[in-house]
C-alpha cells in the first residue's frame, strides 16, 4: 500500500488536468538533488553536517570500544567473582550500554541533533529554491512542476521541461 500511495499526487493531478482540460496545463520539473550539489552553500552545510556526523560516529566508536574492552574483562573473570562483584560488573556493563544508547539517540535519533543541524543549515537553502521555483512558475505560467529525485516517479519527462538550470541561474543572481 505503501507503494501506492507516492503515485497519488501524480494520480490526482492527471485527473484533475483530465477534468479541467489537458491544453490548459503547463507542467515542468526540476531535480533538486542537482541544485544541491551545484550550490556551494548547500555543499558547505553538507560538509559541515558530514564532519558533523563524522566527530559523533567516532565518539560512539570510542565508547562501544570501552564496553567491548570491558565485557571482555568482565567475560574472563566472571567464574572466578563473588556473585556481587559479577553483578556489580554486569550492572557497569547495563548502565555503559544504556549511556551508549542515549548517545546514539541524543545524536542520530528521530529528533536528535543530527536532524536539527540538518534542519538549520538545509533549510534556508530549501526556502531559497523554493521562492526561485515560485517566481518561475509564475512568471512562465506553470500549473504544477514536480521534484524529479523526490517519491513522484517521472516514467518520462521531456528535456525542455526541465527547470533545473533555470533554477540554479536564478538562484545564483539572486545570492548576488
Amino acid at each position: 500500500m505503501k507503494t501506492n500511495m507516492k503515485f497519488l499526487p501524480l494520480i490526482i493531478i492527471l485527473f484533475l488536468n483530465f477534468t479541467v482540460g489537458l491544453g490548459q496545463s503547463k507542467i515542468g520539473w526540476i531535480n533538486s538533488k542537482v541544485i544541491m550539489e551545484k550550490l556551494p552553500e548547500a555543499q558547505d552545510a553538507q560538509r559541515q553536517i558530514d564532519n558533523l556526523v563524522a566527530e559523533w560516529q567516532a565518539e560512539l566508536a570510542k565508547m562501544q570500544n570501552d564496553w567491548q574492552k570491558k565485557y571482555q574483562e568482565y567475560d574472563k573473570k566472571k567464574l572466578i567473582l563473588t556473585d556481587q562483584l559479577r553483578a556489580e560488573s554486569e550492572k557497569d556493563l547495563q548502565e555503559l550500554d544504556k549511556k551508549i544508547t542515549d548517545y546514539r539517540n541524543k545524536k542520530f535519533g528521530q529528533n536528535g541533533e543530527l536532524f536539527t543541524k540538518q534542519n538549520e543549515l538545509m533549510k534556508p537553502i530549501q526556502n531559497k529554491i523554493f521562492k526561485v521555483l515560485q517566481d518561475i512558475a509564475k512568471d512562465d505560467d506553470y500549473d504544477y512542476i514536480f521534484d524529479k529525485s523526490g517519491d513522484v516517479l517521472l516514467m518520462y519527462s521531456n528535456e525542455k521541461y526541465d527547470l533545473t538550470t533555470k533554477v540554479l541561474e536564478r538562484i545564483t543572481t539572486f545570492s548576488k
